[in-house]
C-alpha cells in the first residue's frame, strides 16, 4: 500500500513538473503609440524566454485619455500591472492616487545599473519615492528642414539672430516651391500650459539658461535680464514676427504635429521619439537636420534639452505585482533597451548598437550635442502646476492682444507671479 502511495505521489509530482506553466498576462498602459506597442511586444517576447507562459499586452492611449484611465483604474482597484510615461505625468498619477509603488528596493536589486546617472535618479524620485525606473531619456532638439536651408542658402542656426533671419526666409521665400505663401518659420503650440510653457522651456534651457519661471529657492526668474530677453523674443515669435501659423494660439500637440508633418514649418521641436516616423517617405522623408537650440547672447552655450525621463511604474494595487516588478527590471536590460532604441529612439544604456539607426536617429542615440536637463520644478515646489497655469493664462492673454511693448508686460507678469508663488507656498 505504501509502495503504491509512493509511486502514485511520485507520478503526480512528475505530472505537475511536466505540466505547462499557468499562462499569465501582464498589461501595461502607455502613450507611445505604435512604436511603443512594437517595443513592449518585442520586450515581452524576450521576457517570456525566462518566464515561460508569460505574455505582455500593451495598450496605448492618447495622453489625456491615459491620465484619466490610469487615475480612475488605480482609484478603483482595477489597475493595470504597469504604467509607462514621462516622469512628470507619473507625478500627476501619484498626486491623484498615492498608489504608485516605491521602486528604490527594486532598483537596488538591479545588478547592472551603472549607466544611470545621479540626475536620472533624481528625476525618478518624487517626495522620497522612486516612482519610476528610468528607461528612456527624452531628448529634444531643434529640427530644421534641410531642403529649405539649401534653397535659402542658409546653414543650421546657431544664434537667435540666425534663427530670425532663417525664419523670415522660410515664411516669405516659398522654400517648398509650391508657389503659395503657406509656409511658416516655426511650428509651435500654445493652447494648454504645458504646450506654451514647454516651448518656452526649450528656448530657455536650450539657449544655456536655467529655470524658466521659478528656481529651486522659489525666486521668479522671468524678469532677470537674460530670461526676459528670451521671453520677449519668444512672445514676438507668436505675435509681431509672425513666424507661426495665425491660429497657433489654439494649437496643442496634435495641431503642431499637423503643421510639421504637413510640410508647412521650417523649424520645430524634434524629439528622439519623432525621428523614426519623420524618416518615413509619407511624412518628412528624412528631410530635416537636428541640432541645439539657438543661443540668445554671446558666451552662452546652446544645447539639446533633456526634457524628461520616461520610465516604468508599478501600481501598488497591480494584479500581478511581483511579476510586474520583474518585467520593470527587465526593461533596463540590454535586450529590452536595444529594442527601445530601435523602435522608440531612446534608451538609457551606453552599450547599445546604433549601427542600424538612420543618421538622424544616431544623432540622438550618440548624444552628440551638449545636453542640458530641464529642472522639473514640480518635484521641488508642489504648487508649481498651479503657478504655471496662471503664467500660461497671463501669456495667452498677452498673445491674444499683444502689447506695444512687451517689457512692461514681462515686469508686471513677474510681479504677479511673485505674489502668487508667495501665496501658494504658504499652502
Amino acid at each position: 500500500m505504501r509502495l503504491a502511495q509512493y509511486f502514485g505521489g511520485a507520478f503526480a509530482a512528475a505530472m505537475l513538473l511536466s505540466a505547462p506553466l499557468k499562462a499569465q498576462e501582464l498589461t501595461i498602459w502607455h502613450d507611445l503609440g505604435d512604436n511603443g506597442i512594437k517595443w513592449f511586444q518585442a520586450a515581452g517576447a524576450e521576457f517570456a524566454k525566462t518566464k515561460p507562459g508569460v505574455t505582455v499586452r500593451s495598450l496605448s492611449y492618447p495622453t489625456d485619455q491615459w491620465f484619466g484611465r490610469v487615475i480612475g483604474a488605480l482609484n478603483t482597484d482595477t489597475a493595470p500591472d504597469l504604467i509607462f510615461n514621462n516622469y512628470e505625468r507619473v507625478i500627476r498619477i501619484e498626486n491623484q492616487t498615492g498608489k504608485v509603488m516605491d521602486l528604490k528596493s527594486v532598483l537596488a536589486d538591479v545588478a547592472d545599473r551603472s549607466f544611470l546617472a545621479e540626475d536620472d535618479l533624481k528625476v525618478a524620485t518624487y517626495k522620497g519615492k522612486m516612482i519610476i525606473l528610468p528607461a528612456q531619456r527624452v531628448q529634444m532638439a531643434l529640427g530644421v528642414r534641410k531642403s529649405w536651408l539649401d534653397k535659402t542658402g542658409e546653414k543650421f542656426p546657431e544664434t537667435w539672430d540666425d534663427a530670425k533671419r532663417i525664419a523670415t526666409k522660410f515664411r516669405d521665400a516659398d522654400p517648398d516651391g509650391n508657389g503659395r505663401a503657406d509656409t511658416f518659420g516655426f511650428a509651435l503650440q500654445a493652447a494648454k500650459p504645458r504646450d506654451l510653457i514647454h516651448m518656452l522651456d526649450l528656448f530657455t534651457f536650450g539657449s544655456g539658461l536655467r529655470h524658466t519661471l521659478i528656481d529651486p529657492q522659489a525666486q521668479i526668474t522671468i524678469d532677470q535680464p537674460k530670461h526676459a530677453q528670451v521671453l520677449e523674443e519668444f512672445l514676438k515669435t507668436y505675435s509681431s514676427y509672425k513666424f507661426v501659423a495665425p491660429d497657433t494660439i489654439n494649437h496643442s500637440f496634435n495641431e503642431m504635429y499637423q503643421v510639421i508633418e504637413g510640410g508647412r514649418a521650417g523649424m520645430f521641436r524634434v524629439g528622439d521619439w519623432n525621428v523614426r516616423k519623420w524618416d518615413g517617405a509619407n511624412v518628412l522623408n528624412g528631410d530635416f537636420v537636428s541640432g541645439p537650440w539657438p543661443r540668445f547672447t554671446d558666451g552662452e552655450k546652446n544645447a539639446v534639452v533633456i526634457g524628461g525621463m520616461r520610465g516604468v511604474a508599478v501600481p501598488e494595487n497591480a494584479p500581478n505585482k511581483a511579476l510586474a516588478v520583474e518585467f520593470a527590471k527587465f526593461l533596463l536590460g540590454k535586450q529590452a533597451q536595444q529594442v527601445s532604441l530601435e523602435t522608440v529612439g531612446a534608451g538609457v544604456r551606453k552599450d547599445l548598437d546604433v549601427s542600424k539607426l538612420s543618421e538622424r536617429q544616431q544623432y540622438f542615440a550618440k548624444a552628440e550635442a551638449r545636453l542640458v536637463a530641464y529642472d522639473f520644478p514640480e518635484s521641488i515646489h508642489a504648487f508649481y502646476p498651479e503657478l504655471e497655469a496662471a503664467f500660461h493664462r497671463k501669456l495667452l492673454a498677452g498673445l491674444a492682444s499683444p502689447p506695444a511693448d512687451w517689457k512692461p508686460f514681462i515686469a508686471e507678469t513677474a510681479k504677479e507671479m511673485r505674489e502668487l508663488a508667495a501665496k501658494l507656498s504658504k499652502g
